[in-house]
């Protein structure tokens, strides 16, 4: 079954999640793509919606191949495939550099002033808008569970079977709507899967924060 944008994935997502309203979550989104529909589902379950920050470490061949991730902190899961994919570790540590480096101009535009939100003793949802390889979703799940949440939940549209078997062991509760076979690239289960901009987290953020009353980001410079 083919989603027709993010907003129809979140709303399905919102209702597979609605055993959590009443426990005030805080929707965490991997920017970019899961920022609007982290937002969505921060409204339908009365939470609080925020960013975690991590980027996809790619390959030699291609920046969309993923042979790991890096979390905020700096801390990077390598995949099994990395060295086959000729990841070596001056390509690694190289990646690392240039995408750590991206994680702090993304802070510093989306979020200006303060850094990643507290999530001690807090029901966590962690979204993003599908999950191919799963290396983001485990950094993000890794930088989150540092903070002692109470109780963590991954959270997606759609996903590999070989994704969710690497993020299973890692969360209190895995949410997943569709884990089809022929898994190739998230894009191929929407029928529109538009680019999201940094002006478009940034607004999202804005409104939450408004709707709450907490900080409120500028716009992007």
């Amino acid at each position: 079954m083919l989603f027709h944008d993010r907003l129809d994935a979140a709303r399905q997502l919102a209702a597979a999640l609605a055993h959590l309203r009443g426990s005030r979550p805080l929707v965490l989104a991997i920017p970019r793509g899961a920022v609007p529909m982290a937002a969505l589902v921060a409204r339908a379950l009365d939470g609080d919606l925020d960013i975690v920050l991590v980027r996809k470490l790619g390959a030699p061949f291609s920046d969309e191949y993923a042979v790991g991730a890096v979390d905020e902190t700096g801390w990077v899961y390598v995949t099994p495939h990395a060295a086959a994919a000729g990841a070596d570790a001056e390509h690694l540590a190289r990646t690392r550099r240039e995408q750590m480096a991206e994680i702090a101009r993304r802070r510093t535009a989306y979020t200006p002033g303060r850094q990643a939100p507290a999530v001690r003793d807090r029901t966590v949802i962690v979204v993003d808008d599908g999950l191919a390889t799963g290396s983001t979703m485990l950094a993000a799940l890794h930088a989150v569970r540092q903070g002692a949440p109470a109780h963590l939940v991954c959270a997606a549209p759609v996903a590999s079977a070989e994704s969710l078997a690497l993020v299973r062991p890692v969360v209190d509760e895995l949410v997943c709507l569709q884990t089809p076979a022929g898994f190739q690239a998230v894009g191929q289960f929407y029928r529109h899967f538009p680019q999201v901009d940094d002006e478009a987290v940034v607004r999202a953020l804005r409104d939450a924060a408004q709707q709450s009353g907490g900080d409120v980001p500028r716009s992007v410079p």
